[in-house]
């Protein structure tokens, strides 16, 4: 009994001395080596600091954290905790030496709308496959083919736009869908191009809406006409599989024999191949025709390289017609699509998130958290790009250094229509330069974000919109009033820019009664200041039972405030008020 009793205590006390250690080990591990997170603010709880990125520029946002913490910050923005990164290194380390810790993410409407298949929300084996399949036809041997007929689709464009006003966004968004359902279909979409047309471009004005699906929402509306779209390319996959011969396009390389893909996965990598070719590409080509009549000598440069084109196949007597041979010689016309691509940075971030903790310069990323490199002030780095604001194609006579260009990702997770888009953007702008002339039609000078960066105007804003200038936001805007929230008259003793304080609005809806409202408030201040001191409205009814209040108001008036006190209702603002109806004076205590 007593062997048993001493065997029992001793196998007690080992098993509590293997888990006491364990838990010792563990507890000074993780205390001794606790990582802090990176510099920066969170801001308000669950929305952060969304308010402060979509009121302004969100290129300030990032840039003004980026001055005030460096290189690595955190914020919280969307309902997240994320980690910005800006230098060439983190984000290698984001995309490509360590891109199996940080997995893709997106808003949730968005991977409702595109299809959960997409190969946007996957990586691993899964999204190795598709990427192989969509680089089997975006690749430089298969779209070296479709050049002829890319001419044609931009010849068409072109001459359908000969004398008018237009929104040069909204033409060359028509120009890359053309394109892409012809990279994507062949010639095989033109009984459904229409319906085709019709579906997406519902279903576009929907990516960033609410995932409310409520009749009569933008995202209900949205997701019919996904489900139509999706009919639509069953009965294009049905008309394929009847015809039993090879295509060389996108869809042709999604049914391949070996490929397996259900019809559900087809479809959704379809329309994401859609959504990531249309707006991009019209966007770079947008601020390349803004920059080309913004510089008539790199305008120039341009013509006559595309001239010298041309007179070579009339010397050589070959066809008037451009190849993938022709696209080659374009130095000049590919570095002015480069410093576009860097100058506008369309694509001015990325989402990751982390799939499990990751430490990275000393700092702890949580698991879960959002990360986002910050492609575009990778871009505007004046240590990598001198004089950053300068639209200047000649720097790219020299290559960039590794990491630092960045226009359409880096790592598996790149753009792999990257040639394809440089393709047809090469294509236009021969025929553009070579055939028209244009000038632009108002000030265009500012930016707007809808979600890609586009010259202002580049979209119009709808008829019926209610449009809200948020002069709080301008007024707080750090890099334009410093310590914004400090009172400090003598910020005043110089002029502010123009358009940067705005107390009575601006233009021809101003305040017309500004200097009268600004003329009472000196006449007033100046006897308040010389006569009189101020003390607390609340102390002064407090102590009602002591008579301060009598010299102050009216006894009806008084007797009134209390009334107001009692009711739990007493401000400043009622107070006020009273004095200027019954014409009363704040007495000197």
């Amino acid at each position: 009994m007593e062997l048993t009793s001493m065997f029992a205590c001793c196998l007690f006390t080992s098993i509590f001395c293997i888990v006491l250690v364990r838990f010792l080990i563990k507890f000074f591990n993780s205390s001794g080596r606790k990582l802090p997170l990176p510099p920066g603010s969170l801001g308000w709880p669950y929305v952060g600091e969304t308010f402060q990125l979509y009121s302004q520029n969100p290129n300030v946002f990032f840039a003004s954290k980026q001055k005030r913490y460096g290189s690595i910050f955190k914020t919280h923005i969307l309902g997240c905790p994320c980690v910005m990164i800006s230098s060439p290194e983190a984000a290698k380390f984001v995309l490509v030496t360590r891109a199996h810790l940080f997995k893709p993410t997106f808003p949730a409407s968005k991977e409702r709308m595109l299809g959960k298949q997409a190969i946007f929300f996957h990586q691993g084996d899964y999204h190795a496959k598709l990427r192989k399949l969509v680089l089997r036809a975006f690749m430089p041997e298969a779209i070296k083919n479709i050049v002829s007929y890319i001419e044609s689709i931009a010849k068409d464009s072109l001459q359908s736009l000969e004398g008018q006003l237009i929104n040069t966004f909204q033409e060359m968004k028509t120009f890359s869908f053309n394109v892409a359902l012809l990279s994507i279909f062949g010639n095989d979409e033109v009984l459904y191009r229409e319906d085709l047309k019709r579906c997406y471009y519902i279903l576009e004005k929907g990516y960033n809406s609410m995932p409310i699906n409520v009749p009569g929402t933008l995202f209900n509306k949205s997701m019919k006409a996904r489900k139509e779209l999706a009919q639509i390319l069953a009965k294009i996959l049905s008309t394929r599989r009847q015809m039993k011969h090879d295509h060389n396009d996108l869809l042709g390389s999604f049914m391949g024999d070996n490929e397996g893909l259900t019809d559900e996965q087809v479809a959704d990598n379809i329309i994401g191949v859609i959504f990531a070719a249309r707006d991009t590409t019209a966007s770079v080509l947008t601020w390349i025709v803004k920059y080309l009549g913004e510089n008539p000598s790199v305008l120039q440069a341009v013509t006559e390289e595309q001239e010298a084109i041309m007179r070579t196949k009339e010397e050589c007597g070959e066809e008037k017609v451009l190849t993938w041979a022709d696209t080659k010689k374009m130095p000049i016309t590919s570095r002015v699509m480069q410093e576009t691509l860097r100058v506008a940075s369309i694509l001015s971030f990325t989402f990751r998130e982390a799939v499990e903790d990751v430490e990275y310069e000393g700092y702890l990323i949580p698991k879960g958290w959002k990360v986002l490199p910050l492609f575009r002030n990778i871009h505007y780095n004046p240590d990598i790009f001198p004089e950053p604001e300068k639209f200047d194609p000649s720097r790219f006579e020299v290559a960039p250094k590794p990491n630092t260009f960045l226009p359409f990702g880096s790592g598996i997770h790149s753009c792999p229509g990257n040639e394809l888009a440089k393709l047809e953007m090469l294509v236009l702008l021969h025929h553009l330069t070579t055939k028209y002339r244009w000038s632009m039609v108002g000030t265009q000078n500012g930016i707007q974000y809808g979600p890609f960066a586009l010259p202002q105007n580049g979209y119009l804003i709808p008829k019926g919109w209610k449009v809200l200038p948020l002069f709080r936001n301008i007024h707080y805007n750090p890099d334009i009033f410093p310590e914004p929230e400090k009172f400090d008259p003598s910020r005043f003793e110089v002029a502010p820019k123009p358009n940067t304080f705005l107390p009575f609005g601006s233009g021809i809806h101003s305040c017309p009664g500004n200097e009268l409202a600004k003329l009472e408030m000196l006449v007033l201040l100046h006897h308040l200041t010389t006569k009189y001191r101020l003390v607390n409205f609340k102390n002064i009814i407090s102590n009602h039972s002591h008579g301060l209040t009598r010299s102050l108001l009216p006894q009806e008036e008084q007797e009134a405030i209390m009334r107001t006190k009692e009711e739990g209702e007493f401000s400043l603002g009622q107070i006020l008020k009273r004095c200027i109806k019954s014409d009363a004076v704040l007495p000197q205590f």
